[in-house]
């Protein structure tokens, strides 16, 4: 019986680990085709749109939007920004509120592989995939991943599905001010409309507007 218990924690570790590992491999070159969270939405009786686009047809307005929105330095850590995280944590123990502080590369490897959620078990695999794509992948090519699978509204994934959702155009064709109301729901886009925005949403997307042209050199990665 512990020699049976043995094998299934070794194949279920190898399963876990060597399963992303290989898959993080092919999406380097290939689309993905559909996501955990795809999956669990289909089974709740949600649809199902989305439209995967190469890193040249995605708006380098929404590229730039995302990072100051999400994470200002994306392209400098290798995964984890742990200034962030000592902020998040400051800010806990001084004021008792707790936000998140999660990079563009972990939100992309919850996304990938991972459920809804927040237990230490999610948690302890989105830290080991973090690095794993950090390790494999570009930047660029992080990038790409996150806007073609993040959800962006009830059964809307990516940044072309959202853009003909709320603005009648293509991820391309997003102009400064729509991919910063795009960049400003992520945070919670089932709460959030991008297409009709609060205050609150404007507001936000006033403030990324600003965010980004304060950057400069830390959008090095995607402006190519």
């Amino acid at each position: 019986m512990i020699s049976f218990l043995k094998r299934c924690v070794v194949w279920l570790l190898g399963l876990l680990i060597l399963g992303p590992l290989l898959l993080t491999l092919l999406y380097r070159y290939v689309p993905v085709p559909v996501t955990p969270l795809m999956v669990i939405r289909l089974f709740e009786g949600e649809s199902l749109s989305k439209d995967w686009q190469s890193s040249s047809r995605i708006s380098h307005h929404l590229k730039r939007a995302v990072i100051a929105s999400e994470d200002n330095k994306f392209c400098r850590h290798r995964g984890f920004d742990w200034d962030a995280f000592n902020d998040v944590f400051n800010e806990f123990r001084d004021q008792g509120r707790l936000r998140g502080g999660s990079t563009i590369t972990m939100q992309t490897a919850k996304n990938l592989y991972l459920w809804p959620g927040r237990s230490i078990t999610r948690k302890v695999l989105e830290a080991i995939y973090t690095p794993m794509l950090e390790l494999i992948l570009p930047k660029d090519r992080i990038m790409t991943l996150y806007l073609n699978i993040a959800e962006f509204g009830p059964g809307i994934y990516g940044a072309d599905a959202a853009a003909r959702a709320y603005f009648n155009t293509s991820a391309a064709g997003l102009s400064r001010h729509q991919a910063a109301l795009l960049a400003a729901v992520l945070p919670n886009p089932r709460r959030y409309n991008a297409g009709r925005p609060s205050a609150y949403v404007q507001r936000r997307a006033t403030t990324i507007g600003y965010r980004i042209n304060q950057l400069g050199p830390l959008l090095s990665c995607i402006e190519k």
